[in-house]
């Protein structure tokens, strides 16, 4: 029973898909690696073809759900789900930025010229269209079908969400390993794993500090809106943190995260509708997290920390938060080709950034959903405080 749960737990598979490909690239001949890396550009680029797929499939849905529904309530806490959660990305680059020129080094740029092990081939798979095309398509479609009665459309999406998620499901999670597998055993052949170890170390216990300090950040804002104490407020959520930390499922949390954020004072009509929202539309820690991930890797792989890309890296990521809890796996990999086009992220590089982000899977979670409730309380007191002026003005 223990070793078939080890087997399918998704961190268990990158773990030792890292050891077994640390093996083989320590022993494997050079005809090996290079068949390895073979797979692994394919790999990349059949990741780049269905991103676009991703946004379209489930963000429109997402987008025309969410307008059908639209009132003062919901439209507020969109507002507030998506300010913290771009607010999250800009801390991240922010802390980033001031912390971890002094930590990482470029040492991945530096193993580079030792020796490489180029592929054999490497399938080329364009995508339909690039990630910001995917988007509007996405905004014009979700907002018109918001807007329109066009329920044969509504289906034809909904169809659209099944099978990209099954197509997700069924190729890009399987083989994620070992494409994390390909990237391992290159990098310990050409004598670059070692060198990196110490750096990705400290990138991911800043990445761990920033999600702590956007939650402490959130709840002080939502204890002084709120007249709470926000110290009290986010001891109360500590079950659903460590709920999320263990299960890395805002969705499979939601029950203890309502009955947490109910526990805080917040009534139950706001929290009934804004934690199974915030579920899928507030991703501040994921956002946080993955900025400062790909901020250290860029920094590992000798490049420069740039203000005007992570702001529109940070943008975008915001907008395909929508999607991500619908992909196993979540933003990361969407966010790949985002990364490799405006950051300058290699593939192989953003590689080891799923594998280290993947690996703290439950914190970005867990920051998440606990960040909800502050959201949940600032939203109730919106909605109190225009319920008492409705009341005056009958």
């Amino acid at each position: 029973m223990i070793w078939k749960a080890l087997r399918t737990a998704p961190l268990a598979k990158l773990v030792l898909a890292m050891a077994v490909g640390a093996l083989v690239g320590a022993c494997a001949p050079a005809c090996v690696i290079r068949a390895l890396n073979s797979f692994g550009g394919t790999f990349a680029q059949f990741v780049k073809f269905i991103v676009p797929l991703i946004i379209v499939g489930l963000v429109t849905p997402a987008i025309a759900e969410a307008g059908r529904s639209a009132g003062r309530l919901l439209l507020a806490t969109i507002a507030l789900a998506y300010a913290s959660t771009i607010l999250a990305g800009a801390f991240g680059f922010c802390l980033a930025d001031a912390v971890l020129p002094h930590l990482v080094s470029g040492s991945l740029a530096a193993s580079g010229a030792v020796q490489s092990f180029p592929a054999f081939f490497t399938l080329r798979i364009p995508p339909v269209v690039d990630v910001v095309t995917a988007m509007a398509v996405a905004f014009v479609f979700g907002l018109a079908m918001a807007s329109v009665d066009c329920p044969a459309l509504a289906r034809a999406f909904g169809e659209i969400r099944r099978v990209v998620s099954v197509a997700i499901a069924k190729t890009v999670v399987p083989l994620l390993p070992l494409y994390i597998l390909t990237v391992v055993a290159d990098l310990t052949a050409r004598g670059a794993l070692a060198q990196m170890c110490g750096p990705a170390l400290r990138i991911v216990l800043t990445a761990l500090a920033a999600t702590w300090l956007v939650l402490l950040m959130q709840y002080c804002l939502a204890g002084a809106i709120a007249r709470k104490n926000p110290f009290r407020a986010l001891w109360t959520m500590l079950p659903a943190y460590f709920t999320g930390l263990g299960c890395c499922s805002s969705a499979a949390t939601i029950p203890v995260t309502l009955r947490q954020v109910k526990a805080n004072g917040v009534g139950d009509e706001t929290a009934n509708l804004v934690v199974p929202l915030c579920a899928n539309i507030h991703l501040a820690g994921s956002l946080v997290k993955i900025t400062v991930f790909s901020a250290g890797f860029l920094l590992l792989s000798g490049g420069a920390l740039r203000a005007g890309p992570f702001a529109e890296y940070v943008l975008l990521l915001s907008v395909l938060a929508v999607a991500a809890p619908g992909i196993p796996g979540g933003m990361v990999l969407a966010a790949a080709p985002i990364a490799e086009s405006v950051l300058g992220l290699a593939p192989e590089t953003y590689a080891l950034l799923m594998a280290a982000y993947l690996s703290i899977d439950g914190v970005g979670t867990a920051c998440n959903l606990t960040g909800d409730g502050a959201i949940a309380l600032i939203a109730d007191r919106f909605y109190r405080k225009s319920g008492r002026q409705a009341g005056r003005a009958a």
